[in-house]
């Protein structure tokens, strides 16, 4: 059975596609598109699945939307008879569901001369969610949740999975949402784009909570687990703001009204200076999110007494929250995949058809390698058509083919000698994060890394933190915990006493955003962690992704182009390595 399974008309549109129940490729719009965050039909996304996988239109079975207009229909019409949003506010919905609804016929204008058999299923946004989460896990049975902005009129949902059978027991409603009140609080931060809530993650140890009891007057805590908006400080429940898009980067008006700035001060512009007191709301609106998402998993953990859990949605990015879990709820095992927010909505919906109809568990995500990939011989191609180029930037082109130590020796040496090193191999991730395929590498070892880093490449906010990916057998000596974290989802405190050797991805808070590499699942990378430990002592490198202000680079034509125009020092592009000669 093929599954097509679709997140559209949101943002990080993306495909992923299923061959009897195990996945074969999986992508998002925006890295074809080269535009972030990029919304609307994926189109690329899926032409590039269909690719991979070797099949045509035509032998497509279900095609799985992560959408379901029928779902919480009954709360929809309450709330449109009680409240009475604006007529631009129902008039989008009904463009969107439109657009939805005729997904199908949007494939089939793709391959105009293929037949398109399949049949189309609509999954409700949440159920694909917790579906993206628990069906790709190494879990029989776990609580399952799902927490982000808004999808099918809810912001949240949880339950059980067992097996194959998810059991949704519980839904936070529209105009109800964490992720609302986190984006509102990063708007009156100063930060707009779609996505920026990283970034106030990464502020909120700079700052105190200070601003803790007006964060509670936002957000009330219920004892079922829930929690209310005070409707006051928000626009989204009167106002057309635009929760999908029918195509490029997704914007959004401002999520709040005048009362939050009466309450916590003038808002941010982008352009003004960050100040204590900017940091302190940060702190606190950090806190304000944990102190509801713990609330929400420990009444969850009594209620059904099982170990795991498994996390998804827009929220579920939240790495600092998920890396608490285990200190701050009775679970003992976490699971959240690479693309926790809408992206991964294709692989729920998907999932959600296969099991629908019979299909049993028989896949595990435990890497993150579902995108294109690129052989040597079309390297080879581009490096003969760009020579010129390359020789121009005062480069070496050196071909390491069948030496993999050497390959990762050398590479190795050059990042302890302090070289900003572009390391494209395999295929590309799936989700958010670079995960060693598509890696900027340095050394974690030196003080002033970030700061060239900013200098030469990033010109991102300083106070934003850098990752390091650990060798999966050291990570026990390094940090106060020991988990598999494969998709750079959890945030573990480094060890106190290692703390100094590696400032480099140390955030001011004594943490670090780790990613745990493992020789089975990348046994390249792995390869070129060990060679640094062996050089260094140290089984970690820093790992930022592979783009300058754009979305990770796919192809190695980006790669080449990104590492030209910035002030990388050596790119590693499979067997081959382009190094400037003034490096």
């Amino acid at each position: 059975m093929i599954v097509l399974g679709i997140n559209a008309f949101h943002g990080d549109a993306s495909a992923a596609l299923l061959r009897d129940g195990a996945l074969v490729a999986a992508g998002e719009e925006e890295r074809f598109r080269r535009i972030k965050h990029w919304a609307g039909f994926p189109e690329e996304a899926i032409r590039y699945c269909l690719a991979e996988a070797g099949v045509s239109a035509s032998e497509i079975d279900y095609i799985a939307v992560n959408q379901d207009s029928r779902a919480n229909l009954t709360s929809k019409v309450a709330y449109l008879l009680t409240s009475w949003p604006s007529l631009r506010f129902l008039q989008e919905r009904a463009t969107n569901r439109a657009a939805r609804e005729s997904a199908a016929d949007l494939i089939a204008k793709m391959f105009p001369n293929t037949p398109l058999l399949g049949r189309l299923e609509h999954v409700e946004h949440h159920l694909a969610h917790l579906s993206s989460a628990f069906h790709v896990s190494p879990f029989d049975e776990a609580v399952v949740v799902s927490v982000d902005g808004f999808g099918d009129f809810a912001s949240g949902a949880w339950g059980v999975g067992r097996k194959e059978k998810i059991d949704i027991e519980g839904r936070i409603l529209f105009p109800h949402s964490l992720g609302v009140f986190y984006q509102a609080i990063t708007q009156y931060l100063g930060f707009q784009h779609y996505g920026d809530e990283y970034k106030v993650m990464g502020l909120a140890p700079y700052g105190k909570p200070t601003y803790i009891q007006q964060m509670r007057r936002i957000v009330r805590l219920k004892g079922d687990g829930g929690f209310e908006l005070d409707l006051t400080y928000f626009r989204h429940h009167k106002e057309k703001i635009a929760f999908e898009w029918q195509g490029s980067s997704p914007e959004f008006a401002d999520l709040f009204t005048p009362a939050l700035e009466d309450l916590l001060g003038p808002r941010r512009r982008a352009s003004d200076p960050l100040e204590d007191v900017h940091r302190d709301i940060a702190r606190s609106a950090q806190a304000m999110y944990e102190e509801a998402f713990f609330n929400l998993l420990n009444v969850l953990y009594v209620r059904h007494k099982l170990p795991n859990i498994a996390l998804a949605g827009g929220c579920a990015m939240n790495s600092v929250a998920n890396g608490k879990v285990r200190r701050m709820t009775p679970f003992k095992k976490v699971y959240v995949q690479s693309a926790a927010g809408d992206a991964g909505g294709a692989i729920g919906a998907a999932f959600s058809v296969w099991h629908a109809r019979g299909g049993k568990r028989s896949f595990l995500m435990d890497h993150a390698y579902w995108g294109p990939q690129f052989d040597g011989a079309y390297i080879n191609r581009l490096l003969a058509e760009e020579a010129g180029q390359i020789e121009a930037a005062g480069c070496t082109v050196t071909r390491i083919a069948n030496e993999l130590d050497h390959l990762c020796s050398l590479t190795a040496q050059a990042i302890a000698d302090g070289k900003i090193v572009g390391w494209f191999q395999g295929r590309l991730e799936w989700g958010p994060r670079a995960l060693g395929n598509r890696s900027i590498v340095c050394d974690p070892r030196r003080t002033d890394m970030k700061a060239i880093l900013n200098s030469k490449i990033k010109r991102r906010e300083s106070f934003r933190p850098f990752a390091p990916s650990v060798l999966s057998e050291a990570v026990d000596e390094w940090f106060e915990e020991d988990d598999d974290v494969p998709f750079m989802m959890q945030v573990f405190q480094i060890r106190e006493e290692k703390r100094a050797q590696i400032p480099a991805v140390t955030h001011v808070d004594g943490s670090g955003r780790l990613q745990t590499v493992k020789k089975s699942t990348n046994p390249r990378y792995h390869a070129l962690i060990s060679a640094f430990r062996n050089a260094t002592g140290v089984p970690m490198v820093l790992n930022t992704s592979f783009n300058e202000n754009e979305p990770v680079v796919c192809k190695p034509e980006e790669a080449l182009a990104c590492f030209l125009r910035t002030n990388m020092d050596v790119l590693v592009l499979g067997d081959v390595m382009i190094a400037r000669r003034n490096a």
